[in-house]
């Protein structure tokens, strides 16, 4: 079995999140033009993003994300793009007979929407994300949700696969192992500081491990 996070390991997401971040921070009254100093935002639950970046308490942090949210479900969740050689990789997991799921910390509404819009959706058997009401959102909940509806195997049989330290202390959380995407957006130093049981550096190279 393995699970998927999505952003920064199945798709590219820089645009449209660090637009709809930017949008939300207009909104708040805060003027940032350099998407660049928002990446850091890919990954990580939102509104810890907004609360720990720029010193939100909990209900403006939380007002923020209903504005990043007006922005990205009407464009930004379009802004986005499939990593090359994904669509073969998870055919070739397919045919393998493994189950997979994507476990997210983005909303599982948006997280379906993104996934049919790019036809990826029949490689998974669930899809595992947070709630609309902020809920959810720590990747080992997610994790553990997922595993909760999926078929029962041993611990062992199941991998974690993300870009950011969040999916490796995750998995580490819910007991199983974890392959860090180095391809994604968290940096080596930060998915080798969380220890991962795997680490590869690009889409095809994930094939070695699974």
């Amino acid at each position: 079995m393995v699970l998927f996070d999505l952003d920064g390991t199945l798709t590219d997401p820089h645009v449209g999140i660090t637009k709809s971040v930017q949008y939300a921070l207009k909104q708040m009254g805060i003027e940032e033009l350099d998407l660049k100093k928002l990446i850091h935002f890919i990954g990580p639950p939102l509104a810890k993003s907004f609360r720990e970046c720029y010193g939100m308490n909990e209900p403006t942090a939380n007002q923020a994300v209903q504005f990043y949210r007006e922005y990205f479900s009407q464009t930004g969740i379009f802004e986005n793009a499939v990593y090359p050689g994904v669509p073969e990789m998870l055919a070739e997991l397919k045919q393998r007979g493994l189950i997979l799921a994507v476990a997210t910390s983005k909303p599982t509404v948006f997280a379906n929407q993104i996934l049919q819009h790019f036809t990826l959706s029949g490689y998974f058997d669930f899809v595992a994300g947070s709630n609309m009401d902020g809920t959810r959102v720590e990747k080992a909940e997610v994790i553990f949700h997922a595993l909760q509806n999926l078929p029962p195997v041993v611990t062992a049989e199941v991998l974690m696969i993300g870009d950011r330290l969040h999916d490796v202390l995750g998995a580490k959380s819910n007991g199983i192992d974890s392959l860090a995407a180095g391809y994604g957006y968290g940096s080596a130093e930060e998915l080798f500081a969380a220890g991962p049981t795997y680490f590869a550096g690009s889409v095809n190279e994930l094939l070695t491990y699974i």
